[in-house]
């Protein structure tokens, strides 16, 4: 049945704002300049806009009346996600569902946040101390003990996968150089100072095994894409990016059950999207893997479909994620180097990579398909977005 929509909806135009330290900006004026850039790199106006999907800071109650009010948009349809870095892929499929049900006809999606300034305020904490944990259930290892936030949380999968497969930190190190050098060569990226292995392995300890470089970045930034009718979208002015699958997948009884900390929500959601897309990872030209921490990339890669379980880490470290290498990622720099937008400037890059926007020293050659996830949402939630040159 899913495969009915598949090549029926197309990302028409995409925007986004300054990335890293914008201090004079909340994150509901990020995400409106890079809405109102997408709106206008599609050709259109606030007018033409009848749907409205958001994600914003988690203390933003009905955050898309927020958007609405500030772009003066009404839209016949809205609603606000809250799966974290799942949450992007998942509304750009949530708006081609609302436009196959009749909801809407264009909707512009994209999320904001405003970390980096929000955490040097005065009397902000820089993390959550709850963890995994449900309101009012015990803990044995409480924050006094160090054990509180996603880098805490996503280390103890990091370290699974280690014991289970060998995985190295040289490996994990392939992942920071390579997305380093690719946000080099991205003039908005928020780090585009080049780093070697031996840089990586320099790195301020953050929880063990991840250093400093292991890690996304703390960002202000926005980025937004808009979605409608692939029929509709060719008498638009940008050239058509066509979304040809999607899927999703949370294990919501959580990151210690079975072997969720190494199998993520990737495994099925991928599944989903390539019967959607009817493709497999072998026709894959480029990839947007969501990069929160180094280790997630590799566990993602396996998941997808691009090397076998366990053997991310050889794979990435043979050069395959380079601009030249067997499988382009991250091209603009990713989470680690380009700016953490929750995966949302991901899904702008691989639109700009299969129109062909960049200068060809950014570009992967001839790349028609593009594969994006998301993940978040307390470490397990997944969503998958596979997107074809139109």
């Amino acid at each position: 049945m899913s495969a009915t929509l598949r090549d029926k909806y197309a990302i028409v135009g995409v925007g986004q704002s300054p990335i890293g330290e914008v201090p004079d900006m909340d994150s509901l004026s990020l995400l409106a300049l890079a809405m109102k850039a997408a709106i206008e790199d599609a050709g259109l106006t606030n007018k033409h806009i009848d749907g409205m999907i958001t994600r914003g800071p988690d203390d933003v109650y009905t955050h898309h009346q927020h958007m609405g009010q500030i772009l003066g948009i009404n839209p016949r349809f809205s609603a606000s996600l809250a799966s974290g870095g799942a949450s992007q892929c998942a509304a750009v499929a949530m708006a081609a569902m609302a436009i196959e049900a009749g909801m809407c006809e264009t909707v512009v999606t994209g999320y904001g946040r405003n970390t980096w300034s929000r955490t040097r305020k005065r009397g902000t904490r820089q993390g959550s101390e709850r963890g995994l944990r449900l309101p009012g259930e015990p803990q044995e290892f409480a924050p006094e003990f160090g054990l509180f936030g996603a880098t805490a949380m996503h280390a103890f999968g990091c370290r699974r996968h280690m014991h289970l497969y060998g995985t190295t930190k040289d490996q994990m190190g392939a992942v920071a150089v390579a997305f380093r050098r690719h946000a080099s060569k991205n003039p908005l990226a928020q780090m585009r100072e080049p780093i070697t292995l031996e840089d990586y392995h320099r790195a301020k300890p953050i929880v063990e095994p991840y250093n400093m470089l292991d890690c996304s970045l703390n960002s202000d930034g926005a980025g937004a894409v808009v979605v409608t009718r692939a029929e509709r979208a060719r008498d638009l002015r940008q050239r058509p990016v066509t979304i040809m699958g999607f899927g999703q997948k949370n294990n919501l009884r959580g990151w210690f059950h079975d072997d969720n900390m190494v199998t993520l929500g990737g495994l099925e959601s991928a599944a989903v999207a390539y019967r959607m897309a009817g493709i497999g990872p072998e026709d894959v030209d480029v990839a947007q893997i969501y990069d929160c921490f180094t280790y997630i990339v590799l566990a993602t890669l396996e998941d997808y479909g691009f090397c076998k379980k366990g053997e991310g880490g050889p794979f990435v470290a043979s050069g395959a994620l380079e601009l030249d290498g067997a499988l382009p990622t991250n091209t603009s720099g990713g989470q680690l180097s380009e700016g953490h937008i929750e995966g949302m400037l991901q899904i702008v890059e691989a639109v700009r990579q299969l129109r062909r926007d960049h200068p060809p020293d950014r570009l992967v050659k001839d790349a028609e398909i593009a594969i994006v996830s998301g993940h978040g949402g307390n470490t397990v939630c997944h969503s998958t977005l596979i997107l074809r040159r139109g």
